[in-house]
């Protein structure tokens, strides 16, 4: 999969309605994954979205989930630019450039749903998340490709 470019919303618990609301302006077609699939069921995060995709006839591509356990929604930050692939170097190389001279609030790691992530604000205040699934005919991308 050739590396993609695309906004990433957070949301307060209503990423579900926010992301139907968003599938019934474009179009196009909507995967949604809960945290209770990797892991949090029978919590009170376990019904919220983890991660969920848009993809539009248009060629848009809108990402969001809703904040995880522990974290504070704070209104007119709740977005990312999202990069996202399965080129490892290259994907790897936009972070150390986007994180240098920034913050790394999520280290570039392997995470729960099995890609790398890691979340970062460059030294001009943009917030960046990056996403590293495996190459297909490597195995099974994770769900969380965000």
């Amino acid at each position: 999969m050739a590396s993609r470019l695309n906004p990433y919303l957070t949301f307060d618990g209503d990423a579900r309605q926010a992301m139907g609301f968003y599938r019934e302006v474009f179009g196009g077609s909507l995967t949604l994954s809960t945290f209770g699939e990797f892991g949090l069921e029978g919590t009170p995060h376990g019904g919220r979205i983890m991660h969920g995709m848009l993809e539009t006839g248009s060629g848009f591509t809108l990402m969001g989930g809703d904040l995880p356990p522990g974290a504070e929604f704070s209104a007119g930050s709740n977005f990312a630019v999202a990069l996202s692939g399965d080129d490892d170097a290259e994907l790897r190389g936009y972070w150390a450039a986007l994180s240098e001279g920034g913050s790394v609030s999520v280290p570039l790691e392997k995470q729960m749903w099995g890609d790398v992530f890691g979340a970062c604000t460059d030294r001009f205040g943009v917030p960046w998340v990056v996403n590293i699934g495996e190459e297909e005919g490597e195995g099974e991308a994770g769900a969380g490709q965000g």
